[in-house]
């Protein structure tokens, strides 16, 4: 079963107003308010057409397709300007992803190749340091290295 919606409201929410409209108005009152309430939705509505058709012929037969959504700035700019470029953009988010895509692989190569020189230097023991070169850095201290020059 599909629940009645009718202007955005549901079923529960159109008996509330309707026994709303019973209290307040009163059950002689109701059909007065209803033919109302019909012969203005269909001048608004009449409005909004009139408006939609006045506006399609001043703009010009490009915008032939116009509709009341259309008149969201969003929606026509989306809808006008940029239908004549969207190929481009996606060319250029495609070029960009290929290019995304390139960077992590460089950049998870270049992790690789630096996590395997660093575990390279730490595997290596240190070299083996001659007698005369340990004496002599006991005795003057670390400025004088000869493994350094």
């Amino acid at each position: 079963m599909v629940p009645l919606a009718i202007f955005g409201i549901n079923g529960s929410e159109f008996v509330i107003l309707a026994v709303l409209a019973v209290i307040f108005f009163g059950p002689e009152r109701i059909p007065e308010f209803s033919r109302k309430a019909a012969r203005v939705v269909f001048y608004v509505r009449n409005i909004a057409n009139d408006a939609t058709s006045q506006l399609k012929e001043e703009l010009g037969p490009e915008y032939k397709d116009l509709t009341v959504e259309d008149l969201n700035p969003k929606t026509f700019v989306k809808k006008h300007l940029l239908d004549d470029i969207q190929d481009q953009i996606s060319e250029v988010k495609d070029d960009l992803n290929v290019v995304k895509t390139e960077l992590n692989m460089a950049g998870e190569d270049a992790a690789a190749a630096t996590a395997g020189v660093g575990a390279a230097i730490h595997a290596d023991s240190p070299a083996p340091v001659d007698p005369d070169v340990a004496s002599m850095r006991a005795r003057y201290g670390l400025c004088f290295d000869l493994e350094a020059t």
